[in-house]
């Protein structure tokens, strides 16, 4: 078992960056994590405006996967998500998408216990554990905040990415150079605020490096579904990528044509929003694996 501490990390996911761990295809490895304000707010008179905006976002990482060439596809199986004991939320009038009606800025410390998440004196709501952050380095020469997400993965706020999840990502660089952070304790789609329970902790993770595979990537596979996730400067262009990559992926995977698949789609596939916050949207398609399954399609 290899473990990457949450001292090291990145802020902009990049081909020039210097790994931290080698491992080769095949290992588990423990990304430890800084919540997404790395650890700043820690209780209720800390205030987003008071800290480090150069440390906003941080991803531990990043990690050199021996076998892993450009072109290639690294599968990310999300074995385990821990959490710490208390998570944060912010709010900030102007920001996220619910800014204009926002009043004051405010910082709330949520208690996290056993799977529940304390949230008020009357409220106590059951956590589901997420990554917000996860992502591949882009092309060479190419540098992308870990704010942002885009087709390397990153900040896509999906969260459907859990344990028990398998995110298959592209591999842009020798080495892949993986990197994760942002864990939310609980969030919902959209993350209207700009936040969810923000919180620190503790991933670990089974690396494999695919070859010989074209597919729509990041794709993501949990539960009953596989997702194709997309992210743009506009939702609506999002969404569409989304669906587009989805409907390439039965026509080159399965047996299916484009009339019935287009069908099929439109009656189980599940067009949802990941988040609306930040620099890029994201969007994900939703479609039964089974399904596909039926018309041919192998997971690699």
């Amino acid at each position: 078992m290899y473990t990457i501490k949450s001292n090291q990390v990145i802020y902009a996911m990049s081909a020039a960056n210097v790994p931290v761990l080698e491992v080769p295809s095949g290992s588990e490895v423990v990304f430890e994590t800084a919540d997404c304000f790395q650890d700043q707010i820690t209780k209720p008179t800390d205030l987003l405006t008071d800290i480090d905006w150069n440390h906003i976002n941080p991803a531990t990482g990043p990690l050199f996967v021996k076998e892993a060439k450009a072109g290639d596809t690294l599968k990310v199986s999300i074995l385990d998500i821990e959490v710490a004991d208390q998570g944060v939320m912010t709010s900030l009038p102007g920001e996220g998408a619910l800014g204009k009606f926002l009043k004051e800025e405010q910082t709330r410390i949520i208690p996290v216990k056993d799977g529940k998440a304390q949230f008020s004196d009357t409220l106590i709501f059951d956590t589901r554990p997420m990554i917000g952050v996860i992502g591949t380095a882009p092309p060479l020469g190419t540098d992308i905040s870990t704010g942002t997400p885009d087709m390397h993965g990153g900040n896509m706020d999906t969260k459907r990415i859990i344990a028990g999840s398998v995110l298959y990502l592209p591999v842009h660089v020798d080495g892949a150079l993986l990197a994760m952070g942002d864990l939310h304790a609980l969030m919902a789609d959209g993350e209207v605020l700009f936040c969810g329970i923000e919180i620190s902790g503790r991933v670990r993770v089974l690396v494999d490096v695919v070859k010989g595979i074209d597919l729509p990537l990041p794709l993501l596979v949990e539960g009953s579904d596989i997702m194709t996730i997309a992210s743009s400067e506009l939702l609506d262009d999002a969404a569409l990528h989304a669906a587009h990559q989805m409907m390439e992926l039965m026509l080159a995977h399965t047996s299916l044509g484009p009339e019935e698949a287009g069908m099929l789609l439109s009656v189980k596939g599940e067009l949802r929003i990941s988040q609306i916050v930040d620099p890029l949207k994201t969007a994900r398609m939703e479609f039964p694996l089974e399904l596909l399954e039926h018309y041919g399609f192998k997971l690699p």
